[in-house]
């Protein structure tokens, strides 16, 4: 069994807070730096959720960029599927709270276990699955794919999620070609097979690491070597992400906006609006920013079925559901928080 420890930790380092920060904005605001290539990028990228201007754990619409928020960060993998239905494989939950400056990042497991009722997606796709399955189910099943993952994590962490963003790793290929490459510190040597040529091994060695688009993919994607363990694929996008953005607030990279734009506008959806994300670059563009990270405890557990499943701890889910309300300022979180602390002692 593998067991994943919980880490409520701070991080201080101001730059990589600041390119965290603006993780929703991805490239495009980033290479442009202007409300034109906001607008041209999230314009193409724009999907509304089916459900009205607000979450139904939601008494009222928030306020973007005054209100505190929850957005919902996805990375679809859909290798496989040509891309359609493919899995949520990564997924983070990140609020953000205008008025103190504060962000935080809660990383779910990809193998968590959830239950999806019948009512949404039918009996052929109801009952226990991979949360990592949802986005794929939905679509498959004509629920919805972003509503069905929305709405599985709100049950999950019982907290209303405002937004979504949801990232193709595979058209990076073409940003990454056409920043002429990215540098990432490798953290751990692996290999992995090509998305392109399945006969041609990828070699990655610890350090400094300049990748094209092909390499990246394939740092990003592997998942099945023994590397995977220690070196997991979470922290891998978040430090290709990184290395992209670094590379995006290059001097030349602007001339280059409108190619980036029309890429990522083919390989971003959200509900964001482009003044929406304009807000929030505006209200998280000071220097004292400041990010924690969330993990739930749990361990990876061989269930009835025969499959394996991350199984959370209860007080670490419990913990992190009561954090997460406070950072959202919820009716009810301050004395949630207050219950727990006595508890306790």
């Amino acid at each position: 069994m593998n067991s994943r420890k919980v880490r409520i930790r701070k991080r201080k380092r101001k730059k990589k807070i600041r390119r965290i920060s603006v993780f929703l904005l991805m490239l495009a605001v980033l290479a442009g730096g202007t409300f034109y290539y906001v607008s041209q990028v999230y314009t193409a990228s724009f999907q509304a959720l089916d459900r009205g201007e607000k979450s139904d754990l939601r008494e009222e619409a928030v306020n973007i960029g005054n209100d505190p928020i929850s957005i919902l960060l996805m990375g679809v993998e859909d290798y496989s599927t040509d891309g359609s239905a493919g899995r949520a494989d990564t997924q983070i939950v990140m609020t953000l709270d205008p008025k103190t400056n504060q962000i935080t990042m809660t990383s779910l497991p990809r193998d968590t276990e959830v239950t999806l009722p019948e009512e949404k997606v039918g009996e052929k796709y109801s009952g226990k699955h991979k949360l990592n399955a949802t986005y794929s189910i939905g679509e498959i099943s004509g629920y919805g794919s972003e509503k069905l993952a929305v709405e599985t994590v709100e049950n999950y962490l019982d907290i209303p999620i405002d937004k979504f963003a949801t990232v193709n790793f595979e058209g990076f290929i073409e940003v990454v070609n056409l920043l002429n490459g990215v540098t990432v510190d490798v953290k751990e040597g692996f290999w992995e097979r090509s998305s392109q040529n399945y006969n041609k091994k990828i070699e990655f060695e610890e350090g400094p690491t300049a990748m094209n688009g092909e390499e990246a993919l394939a740092f990003v994607r592997m998942r099945k070597r023994e590397a995977a363990l220690t070196y997991p694929r979470e922290e891998r996008q978040r430090q290709f992400i990184q290395a992209a953005i670094d590379e995006a607030i290059s001097a030349g990279t602007i001339f280059k906006a409108g190619e980036i734009a029309d890429v990522i506008g083919k390989n971003i959806t959200t509900n964001l609006s482009p003044r929406e994300i304009y807000a929030l670059q505006k209200a998280f563009s000071s220097e004292n920013s400041d990010v924690k990270s969330f993990t739930i405890e749990g361990e990876n557990k061989r269930l009835e079925n025969g499959l394996y499943y991350f199984v959370p701890n209860d007080e670490s889910l419990k913990e992190v559901k009561t954090k997460l309300k406070q950072e959202l300022d919820l009716p009810g979180a301050s004395s949630s928080a207050s219950q727990e602390e006595s508890s306790s002692n």
